[in-house]
């Protein structure tokens, strides 16, 4: 059996629907309203309350907190506290490669800073443009 396995534990469904909303920053005002009109904040706090949920009704937040079903069902922040717990030692960093990522942070970050150059230019330019045609105006006044 892995450590991953639950043989003896449920999963609260409801507490992860709301460790996903808290984490994508979604109030139970936002997630009554994604729900439907017969939803209200009260409704979504007692959801959150509940231990088991109804497959069409997680199936519905899933696709609202565009996670897999599969996320809300199998999270368990105690297995998951325990796997970090045993996998870094005190020396270590905590740091996990991705070996997705397909550009480099400051890559990204120089690329956004010559953005703001280029627009804070271009404003100028404008600015230039517009004083020059006042000028204009007046002189011809």
């Amino acid at each position: 059996m892995s450590h991953f396995d639950t043989p003896d534990k449920k999963v609260h469904q409801g507490r992860n629907i709301k460790r996903f909303r808290e984490m994508l920053g979604i109030k139970q005002e936002a997630l009554a309203i994604a729900l439907g009109e017969d939803w209200s904040q009260k409704r979504v706090s007692l959801m959150e309350q509940r231990e088991t949920i109804e497959t069409n009704l997680l199936t519905q937040v899933a696709e609202i907190f565009k996670i897999p079903v599969e996320a809300i069902e199998n999270l368990d922040e105690e297995q998951a506290v325990n796997i970090i717990a045993n996998t870094f030692d005190n020396g270590s960093i905590g740091y996990q490669g991705n070996q997705n990522c397909t550009f480099h942070p400051i890559d990204k970050l120089v690329e956004l800073h010559e953005e703001k150059i280029a627009l804070y230019e271009r404003m100028l330019k404008e600015k230039d443009e517009i004083m020059a045609r006042l000028e204009k105006l007046i002189e011809s006044k």
